[in-house]
């Protein structure tokens, strides 16, 4: 590409950004949302608060955020409980983190699913 023709792409590009503003800065909703920060940041000059100080005043448990930062930064899954369940026919006492137990699936087989999860007690 010439200098002279990337100068005119260049020329046509500020021209469209242009028109883009205006149409932008006539808009409702962007002078609503301008207002609406202007007054929010004079708010929380008024009383000597920071946006993290709002965020945790709205989200006290910090759900919005929490989600992708912590679970991308530790980059493990939330650990599973232990469950423990006891056979009242048998009196055979099984723990497991998970439903991929042995003995469990013979139990669920035999006694029925339902009936073997009212056997469990979570201990953690």
């Amino acid at each position: 590409m010439s200098m002279l023709q990337e100068y005119r792409h260049i020329e046509e590009q500020i021209r469209e950004l242009k028109d883009r503003l205006t149409s932008l800065s006539n808009d409702d909703k962007l002078k609503k949302e301008i207002e609406f920060e202007e007054k929010l940041r004079s708010l929380m000059g008024q009383y000597n608060k920071s946006l993290k100080d709002i965020t945790a005043i709205l989200d006290p448990d910090n759900k919005l955020g929490a989600g992708k930062g912590k679970a991308a930064a530790t980059g493990s899954k939330r650990a599973r409980k232990v469950k423990q369940y006891k056979n009242p026919h048998t009196g055979e006492v099984i723990e497991t983190k998970g439903g991929n137990h042995k003995t469990l699936k013979a139990w669920k087989e035999q006694y029925g699913g339902d009936t073997v999860e009212s056997w469990v007690t979570i201990l953690g």
